[in-house]
């Protein structure tokens, strides 16, 4: 190869194309889902069957009647990206029977569950639970002689702390009803679906 002869040419590196990036952050958080449907059987587990065909796992959900007899309100908590919450809530919306979904993780809302928590407790550490659950404003709903129950409203991270502390005890038995929540303000789900 002379001077003057032309440098050799080399085939271009073929390089993938960048990858488009998913919707949403891909960091999965607490959402807070509120369902107004229809009362009819079968509702149920539609919802909860199209939660697992998106691969959800309900960590919460607390049914109940509204002041309508023929319709309910649900209330979900699941963990999930943004993106895919708000997938679901779409196809919840679509079921049959479900009249208005809102995905409430956002707004200003008032949120409680109710737990039962049944607890080792005798003469010598009697006075040390009722002191805890005094301070979670937590009360006493029965007594017995080797063990009390406590009922705890709040939201789940008060219940989950008081939860915490009366374990060193030793939980007997627990029950918690679920998160259930209300948008703070005038606006109200349930009207909408009055309209």
């Amino acid at each position: 190869m002379s001077a003057t002869d032309p440098a050799p040419r080399t085939a271009p590196a073929h390089t993938a194309p960048p990858a488009r990036p998913l919707p949403g952050d891909g960091h999965s958080h607490r959402h807070v889902l509120v369902a107004i449907v229809l009362n009819r059987p079968g509702v149920l587990n539609r919802v909860s069957s199209l939660m697992r065909a998106r691969n959800f796992n309900i960590d919460t959900l607390a049914v109940s009647h509204t002041d309508q007899p023929e319709v309910s309100r649900m209330t979900l908590t699941l963990h999930g990206d943004d993106v895919a919450v708000e997938q679901a809530a779409k196809q919840l919306y679509r079921l049959i029977d479900v009249l208005k979904v809102q995905d409430v993780t956002s707004d200003p809302t008032v949120e409680h569950e109710i737990a039962l928590i049944k607890v080792h407790a005798s003469d010598r550490n009697r006075g040390e639970v009722l002191t805890i659950a005094d301070m979670y404003k937590a009360k006493v709903v029965d007594l017995a002689a080797e063990s009390l129950i406590v009922e705890a409203t709040g939201t789940e991270a008060e219940v989950d702390a008081l939860i915490a502390l009366l374990r060193g005890f030793g939980i007997k038995e627990l029950v918690r009803s679920g998160t259930v929540v209300m948008s703070r303000g005038t606006g109200s789900i349930e009207e909408a679906v009055k309209r």
